[in-house]
Formats: C-alpha cells, sequence, structure tokens
C-alpha cells in the first residue's frame, strides 16, 4: 500500500482570494517533496506581480 503525501497550502497574508497563489504553491511543494521528501517545508513568497506569466517562472525557477 502506498501513501501519497498531503499538504496544507495556506495564503496568510495578501490576495487571499487568488487561485492562482494556491495552484502555484502547490505546484511549487509537489516538485520540491519530489526531490527532498519527507522534510517539513514553510515556503514565503512576496510578490508584486501575481500575473500567471510571473508564476509560471517561478516554478520554472524551481525546476531549474
Amino acid at each position: 500500500m502506498s501513501v501519497e503525501p498531503t499538504f496544507s497550502v495556506s495564503v496568510i497574508f495578501g490576495k487571499r482570494d487568488e487561485p492562482m497563489l494556491v495552484a502555484t504553491a502547490r505546484r511549487l511543494i509537489d516538485h520540491i517533496s519530489s526531490h527532498v521528501p519527507s522534510k517539513p517545508l514553510i515556503l514565503s513568497l512576496g510578490l508584486k506581480d501575481h500575473s500567471s506569466e510571473t508564476l509560471k517562472e517561478i516554478v520554472a525557477a524551481v525546476d531549474r
């Protein structure tokens, strides 16, 4: 039986009603956890620009 990890993603400050922020955070934690499994992680991003292009660039930078 395989147990998939679960993650809790929360927007604490700023635009809490922006679904792309949560989606980007989930992609980041999925990617990071595949390389460093079973480690607790708190991730903080301070963004002026919440455009989908900026969020894609952040995910691409982490992928590198």
